[in-house]
């Protein structure tokens, strides 16, 4: 998706219809936009969305009100006031003109807002703009689907959720979808549904054994989506969960006297979750060694029995080692020995050194051996690095256990002063968290059993697909029946690990792209990790180990960028690389608004400089303070356009200001002719 242009009509602070402005590409491809706060920058960036998905980013307040205020003011009583959004876009040599409307009506004490509706249209070779047969939506989720949006067009000063706990799972998938994974899971899902109807055909015509398997079967299927539907229950319920406890941790925070308590309440539960993990990462490393490498404790002893074998039979003489049958029998040839006794065939001498022939003959038996003992003597040290690696990781894994139990102890103690603190809304706000982590702890309990349960029947279902595999088939029908239900099994399998491989092959390149980037911009030895659910982290390397780092907002910033500048990297690499992918992901704008809020210089610089190289097309939304220095010199190399957002006060004697830009000087506020605030978009001429 390329951005040509976007205009506004009576768009929250933007009255009556605003210039097109039309957005750089190519080279220069950034578009600065300048604007005090309030004077509509968060507005501008929100147009983008709410034409082509109807969604708003959480900056934005009162969705609900986007009428301009003055058009509303100027408005006849009950005559519909219009608002509208109008963004270009091209997409695959397609230009595309989408636009959203909606009313409101003015009564006398109250105003009505009605509800959007978008149009879209696409020019064709003549010139002319034609309305597709196509939903719109359907047309632009197909463009750039709308679960990945906030990726493109975001808030900069909160860029940092991305990396939130909270939203692996709807990164995972977003991402899954920018892969082209989506054709790959309507595959499964249609052949699952063959084989569904296939195994209802041969239940019909199946013998009476094969019928009573299938009933059994349906039935523990059944179960399974009995359970995985209360699975999805549970994880909306877990989620309103934790919004209650975020607000009545809020409301805490509000008391006087436990504010310190609350404080130190929520970084012993940030230390609580690193130990957590932690453990968790430890015990994987246990098992992953004992996996790799434990065999070796079982065959100490078995080496030790190989190496008392060879040298009894070295001893004996039964191994020997440095004469082989062609030297002997070179010898033999000769009829003179290497002591220059003659051979002559019936004397003793000969029959000496013929009978080293037969012993002779396990010189290849030796050599065999000598390379078996090399391996063997391998295994004690495998064997002490094992331990090693075992006693190393078991210290990790008993240490974050000792301080997870000091850090849950002192969540007690912080708790029970709570419970009786001698204000009662603490008390009581208290005793509501208290109920809130036990209903918590009960949700993951049931999700635990309904994984067992699931996991089990799952195991069953096997078994009986086994069961069905094995039935003869006496009549043609089942037979054929029963190779369909193979061949679409065996298709279903193939096509689940095609995703598998796609997933964890992209996983990891995105991984090393994100570190790529990251390392770039921040002068911190910090690395980012990325796990197989997409979970970003920052780890920091010390005795060659690595330990999660609690990362600063600046650096949650700085990480959210190197991801989608990683994704959008990987994506367009993707794209021309695999056919799995449908519509064409090559192309990529970003549209910012404060990117450089948190940031402090060196940073800022930083950004300035990556963010233009990150995506095919840049928008970025600033402050003067924002834009000061060091930004503008880095970007300017990249600007193609640039405008100004003048914000009209219609408080009295307002403070005014201004910003230089190209040598010339452009208002940022400025004193409004009459009484309503309003914004006007200008653009910065440099004469091109």
């Amino acid at each position: 998706m390329k951005l040509i242009s976007i205009t506004l009509c009576n768009f929250r602070q933007f009255y009556g219809k605003s210039p097109e402005i039309k957005l750089a590409c190519g080279d220069r491809n950034t578009t600065v936009i300048h604007g005090n706060n309030g004077s509509g920058k968060t507005a501008l960036m929100n147009a983008f969305t709410w034409v082509l998905y109807e969604k708003f980013s959480a900056a934005f307040a009162a969705e609900e009100q986007l009428v301009n205020k003055r058009a509303l003011a100027e408005a006849e009583m009950g005559k519909g006031v219009g608002c509208w959004a109008e963004v270009v876009f091209e997409h695959d040599s397609t230009r595309y003109q989408a636009r959203r409307i909606c009313r409101a009506y003015k009564s006398e004490n109250t105003v009505e807002h009605g509800k959007s509706e978008l149009f879209l249209n696409i020019a064709k070779d003549d010139g002319r703009w034609l309305k597709p047969e196509q939903h719109p939506d359907d047309i632009i989720g197909r463009i750039l689907p709308e679960s990945l949006h906030q990726y493109f067009f975001f808030d900069g000063e909160r860029i940092e959720q991305i990396v939130r706990y909270d939203k692996k799972a709807e990164i995972a998938e977003a991402t899954k979808e920018l892969l082209g994974v989506e054709v790959l899971n309507r595959s499964i899902r249609h052949l699952g549904e063959a084989k569904k109807s296939l195994e209802t055909d041969l239940n019909i015509i199946g013998n009476a054994e094969t019928k009573k398997i299938l009933e059994a079967k349906q039935k523990l299927e059944q179960e399974v989506e009995q359970l995985s539907r209360r699975q999805v229950e549970i994880d909306r319920e877990l989620a309103n969960q934790g919004e209650l406890k975020k607000a009545v941790n809020g409301s805490l925070l509000e008391l006087s006297g436990v504010g310190d308590l609350q404080k130190l309440r929520d970084e012993l539960e940030m230390q609580q979750d690193l130990f957590k993990q932690q453990i968790v990462r430890a015990t994987d490393a246990l098992k992953r060694a004992i996996s790799l490498r434990g065999y070796g404790v079982f065959l100490l002893e078995a080496a030790a029995d190989f190496q008392v074998i060879v040298e009894d039979l070295r001893e004996d003489g039964s191994l020997l080692s440095g004469i082989q049958r062609p030297f002997l029998s070179e010898l033999l040839a000769r009829e003179r020995c290497i002591c220059g006794s003659e051979l002559i065939e019936g004397s003793e001498a000969h029959e000496n050194v013929s009978g080293w022939m037969d012993r002779a003959g396990v010189g290849d038996v030796e050599e065999t051996t000598i390379r078996i003992s090399d391996r063997v003597k391998e295994i004690d040290k495998q064997v002490a690095d094992f331990w090693e690696e075992i006693d190393s990781q078991q210290s990790n894994l008993n240490r974050s256990r000792t301080e997870l139990s000091r850090v849950e102890n002192q969540l007690d103690d912080i708790h029970s002063k709570l419970r009786n603190f001698p204000d009662g809304d603490v008390s009581r706000l208290q005793k509501r968290l208290d109920e809130i982590e036990a209903k918590v702890g009960d949700l993951h309990r049931e999700t635990g059993s309904n994984q067992q349960q699931i996991e089990s029947l799952n195991a069953q279902v096997s078994g009986f697909d086994k069961q069905i595999d094995k039935q003869q088939m006496n009549e043609e029908k089942q037979v054929l029946v029963q190779r369909r239900i193979a061949a679409t099994q065996d298709a279903i399998d193939r096509l689940i690990e095609v995703r598998s491989r796609l997933e964890k092959q992209f996983c990891s390149q995105l991984e090393q792209r994100v570190q790529d980037i990251f390392s770039q911009i921040s002068f911190t030895p910090y690395i980012p990790k990325l796990s197989d659910k997409y979970e970003l982290t920052l780890v920091e390397k010390t005795s060659g180990k690595e330990a999660l780092v609690a990362a600063s907002t600046g650096e949650n910033q700085i990480l959210s960028l190197s991801f989608i500048g990683g994704i959008i990297d990987g994506v367009r690499e993707w794209s021309q690389k695999n056919t799995l992918m449908g519509p064409d992901s090559s192309t990529f704008p970003i549209v910012m608004d404060s990117p450089f809020g948190s940031l402090d210089e060196i940073y800022r610089k930083q950004i300035a400089n990556k963010l233009p190289k990150l995506a095919n097309q840049l928008i970025v939304l600033v402050t003067k303070t924002q834009w000061r220095g060091e930004v503008a010199q880095e970007m300017e190399g990249c600007t193609g356009r640039e405008y100004v957002l003048v914000y009209n006060s219609p408080k009295p004697e307002c403070e005014e200001d201004a910003i230089e830009l190209g040598g010339s000087r452009y208002p940022l506020v400025k004193q409004s002719p009459n009484e309503f605030e309003y914004t006007e978009i200008v653009e910065v001429d440099y004469g091109f």
